[in-house]
């Protein structure tokens, strides 16, 4: 009997670490190896999804830099924005609470939960993959009955998956 692969969800930054030339900042370069690494060596244990959000700021910025993102993900599935992923996100963005400015963090967020994703994969440390953030994401969705997708990065995933092999 096959294992049930665990279902992510990819979030922008991801993607942007995956592709972007090597930064001269020594964590970033180290994210953009690990996300490389995990890309590479972990990524087909998953069934992965991005959402219309996901294409939509992929594509944003110089095209070149956007072709290589959205090339990235062009073999995964898109999940649609629905009405109740943005009522959910403008829940996220009053009772996480999360600045204005990290309404797009917050439908990342929705679109994963109603879509009953296992994991956010982020390297959006400061609205997503971070300690508050995490546990009233988890508080909200426990009171809502809504599933609890794990927030991670891909280092967190990427050492879970080697205790795999």
């Amino acid at each position: 009997m096959d294992a049930i692969r665990p279902r992510v969800y990819l979030e922008t930054s991801v993607i942007s670490y995956l592709v972007a030339r090597p930064s001269r900042d020594v964590v970033v370069l180290g994210h953009q190896e690990t996300t490389r690494a995990w890309w590479d060596s972990s990524l087909a244990r998953h069934d992965v999804y991005v959402s219309e959000l996901v294409h939509l700021e992929a594509g944003r910025g110089d095209p070149g830099a956007a072709s290589e993102r959205l090339k990235a993900i062009a073999q995964f599935p898109v999940l649609a924005i629905s009405e109740e992923a943005r009522g959910l996100a403008d829940l996220y963005v009053r009772e996480i609470p999360l600045p204005t400015k990290a309404s797009a963090d917050a439908l990342h967020l929705a679109v994963a939960t109603l879509n009953r994703m296992d994991y956010v994969v982020t390297w959006n440390c400061e609205h997503i993959a971070q300690g508050r953030v995490k546990r009233r994401f988890e508080e909200i969705n426990r009171a809502k009955g809504l599933p609890v997708p794990t927030i991670c990065t891909p280092e967190e995933l990427f050492y879970e998956d080697s205790d795999l092999d």
